[in-house]
């Protein structure tokens, strides 16, 4: 009689489980403050979303991948609808008070659709992608993934939640670099965006324009595509100083803080000023669990979700970085390694939209608390308070653990 085998991946779960014990621990400590506030009991909280994380993972990695991509076009649906109600009856909270980003019923909020967005994005764009025998050769071959990331990410960007958005945008040009478009085509995808943002100067504009049009010239899209890239970056060069114009006083500081936080320190450079503080005062080995100055007086903004990895650099050091860094890198190794291993095209895209997700949120996150990017409000995997975003990152390990259970087959399932 053959022995039965449990076809999940441990180390994964591992992983994700000391991901999840490192962050709870410092959700609790950053509620340990001299002037106790609401924050010294969330961690029970955050232990709840986590245990209801494990059960959805532990049921989704007893389904199939066919059965995924099956439902992925009804959660694409379904998520799409919730993020269309937010326009309508969405709430804010905390510094994100003026967003609506949460989903609320007689006051209370149950959640962010946007987290259960990413994955359907995820899901949905794999199912796209997967169908199509080549990868798209040109730009208006891109038209079909566009669109599945443009509807949820214009309805998220009307709330308006900056951090997601960037999450779509790199779950997406992740997504079709891994199901085979060529580096050429994504940037010249990618041009418009990149010309907005360089527009703010002339001169790395017209190097940009200059690069582009050479680029151009050696792949050659076709007149048309050609016109219409040059058009979109002339157009985006030419607004980017009128929608500068357009946004309001703080949205100009903020974006000016993030290359001179000392421009204004007591209000939009605050945030980054005190987190660099926080983490540049931990040293190498940190000022011990629970006994950071900056957090313990409440100099730490959002301690609990955004600014969480300050609190590790400042109470654990360099040390205690290093390892929440590490996991990071080992988790995200994992997946990518999960993605390869998958004989079935859909499979494998979804694991690496996931390990594209956990990616962006993980470079903005730790990039925006030491000043490297602009502040957005986007959490950290496994560590930043939230039950929506708890529950989305365990719903990942979950697919991610059904993919390499099939990926794998039975071959390396513990023998029980």
């Amino acid at each position: 009689m053959q022995p039965t085998r449990l076809p999940s991946d441990w180390p994964l779960v591992l992983l994700a489980l000391g991901l999840t014990t490192f962050g709870v621990s410092m959700v609790y400590s950053a509620g340990q403050t001299d002037v106790p506030t609401f924050v010294a009991g969330i961690w029970r909280t955050q232990l709840v979303w986590f245990f209801l994380g494990l059960g959805m993972a532990y049921a989704i990695s007893r389904t199939s991948v066919r059965l995924l991509e099956w439902g992925s076009l009804p959660v694409y649906l379904g998520s799409t609808f919730l993020l269309l109600l937010l326009v309508f009856i969405g709430k804010g909270a905390g510094t994100a008070a003026s967003t609506k980003s949460w989903l609320a019923i007689g006051g209370v909020r149950l959640g962010q659709p946007s987290e259960l967005a990413k994955i359907a994005v995820v899901l949905m764009l794999a199912r796209v992608l997967s169908a199509q025998r080549i990868a798209p050769t040109s730009l208006f071959g891109l038209w079909r993934p566009a669109l599945i990331v443009l509807v949820p990410w214009l309805l998220i960007m009307a709330q308006p939640d900056l951090g997601t958005g960037i999450v779509f945008i790199g779950i997406f040009f992740a997504m079709l670099f891994w199901s085979g478009v060529s580096w050429p085509l994504l940037l010249m995808a990618a041009s418009p965006a990149i010309s907005l943002i360089l527009a703010f100067s002339t001169g790395a504009w017209g190097m940009w324009f200059f690069l582009l049009l050479a680029l151009i010239y050696w792949k050659w899209p076709g007149w048309l595509e050609g016109a219409t890239l040059v058009g979109a970056n002339l157009v985006m060069g030419v607004l980017a100083p009128l929608l500068w114009d357009k946004l309001n006083p703080y949205q100009q500081k903020r974006l000016l803080v993030f290359l001179d936080p000392s421009a204004d320190p007591r209000a939009s450079g605050y945030h980054v000023i005190q987190s660099q503080v926080a983490i540049g005062s931990g040293g190498f080995f940190g000022k011990g669990f629970t006994e950071g100055s900056q957090k313990r007086l409440n100099f730490l903004p959002e301690q609990q979700t955004d600014f969480i990895y300050a609190v590790v650099g400042e109470e654990l050091g360099f040390l205690g970085v290093m390892l929440a860094l590490g996991l990071f890198c080992v988790l995200l190794l994992r997946t990518t390694r999960i993605a390869a291993r998958s004989s079935n095209p859909f499979a494998s895209l979804v694991a690496f939209g996931l390990t594209a997700a956990w990616f962006t949120h993980i470079l903005v996150n730790v990039g925006m608390t030491i000043g490297l990017m602009p502040i957005t409000g986007i959490p950290l995997p496994f560590f930043s308070y939230g039950g929506s975003f708890m529950l989305s990152c365990w719903i990942g390990v979950g697919i991610l653990v059904l993919i390499s259970a099939e990926g794998r087959g039975q071959a390396d399932g513990l023998v029980i």
